[in-house]
């Protein structure tokens, strides 16, 4: 009697759990696929509000001129809305930021991976990417207060707000990145590569820059050009440390503005909504997700492009 008892309890545990866990196999599906539509959704909300201001915005200033001029004024008389000074500062400070942080981060990558015991990787990982933890504001004041008074001992005429300052700040910020992808990127890659290349006499440093560095190429470059997308998106640090001067110029100790720190400068004051002064945020910023989304097409076309499987 209890054997029969146990058996049909049995039995009916598991046609629970077989419902049970069609249920959640319609249900879970359904989520998902809602949490993909919404993310599609978000983009094009994004793209139709960019498009929806700066429209009205080219139908009075010529996308020509927007896209040529070099002098960007379009507060003070006589206006002027030339992006080129933007844009210009912001690829400075950019370039700035990945010559810094490129060697850097793929020497510690290598490092980490190659090198370091398990022990140190495990401590000095997690250290580094508390970098990327930072709030960007205090990375802004970090160039001001620090890096600036630093710089300006090597470099007497550097002002207070500089491009320099802010570009070397900004590839701190973007270091963990590229330290953190490479590493992942590197370690992929199959130990018996290391080992065939050691048996062939290879020393370590030999084998990290001669055969784990080209196996892993695609993540490294790919995580190369995240760090400069996430760069030219910067806003708070640039706009504490680069200044406000929209200037047309490759000196790095002069004061700059960048198309983010336009943006901010803009939104915090009195702009009338509707008027061509408030139409420029929409051009810069549709010109920076411009910039931005090809960036990210470039990075996953290199990544399809060097990608080695093993």
């Amino acid at each position: 009697m209890n054997k029969t008892t146990s058996m049909a309890g049995s039995s009916g545990n598991m046609t629970f759990r077989r419902s049970k866990t069609r249920i959640s196999d319609k249900i879970i599906p359904f989520f998902l696929g809602i949490c993909a539509v919404l993310t599609v959704f978000t983009t094009i909300g994004i793209v139709y509000t960019l498009l929806q201001e700066s429209i009205l915005f080219f139908k009075e200033v010529p996308i020509w001129d927007f896209l040529t001029g070099t002098v960007w004024s379009p507060i003070l008389s006589p206006q002027q809305f030339g992006v080129l000074p933007l844009l210009g500062g912001t690829l400075l400070i950019t370039g700035i930021a990945i010559i810094f942080a490129v060697p850097i981060g793929l020497a510690s990558a290598i490092y980490l991976n190659e090198y370091a015991p398990a022990r140190v990787r495990g401590i000095v990982k997690p250290v580094l990417e508390i970098l990327a933890g930072v709030p960007t504001i205090v990375y802004g004041y970090f160039a001001l207060e620090t890096i600036t008074p630093m710089l300006q001992k090597i470099f007497p005429d550097m002002g207070l707000f500089n491009a320099l300052s802010a570009g070397i700040v900004v590839g701190i910020m973007v270091l963990p990145m590229i330290s953190s992808l490479s590493e992942d990127a590197m370690r992929a890659v199959p130990k018996s590569l290391r080992h065939g290349a050691y048996a062939l006499g290879a020393t370590r440093f030999e084998v990290a820059l001669k055969i784990v560095l080209p196996a892993a190429i695609s993540g490294v470059v790919s995580s190369f050009v995240l760090a400069f997308s996430r760069a030219i998106g910067e806003t708070m640090i640039v706009t504490v440390a680069a200044g406000a001067t929209p200037r047309l110029t490759l000196n790095p100790l002069e004061s700059i503005q960048t198309m983010t720190s336009y943006i901010v400068q803009v939104t915090s004051g009195d702009v009338p909504r509707g008027t061509l002064e408030y139409g420029t945020i929409f051009a810069v910023g549709l010109t920076l997700f411009v910039i931005t989304f090809f960036l990210n097409i470039l990075a996953q076309w290199v990544a399809r492009r060097f990608r080695e499987e093993y």
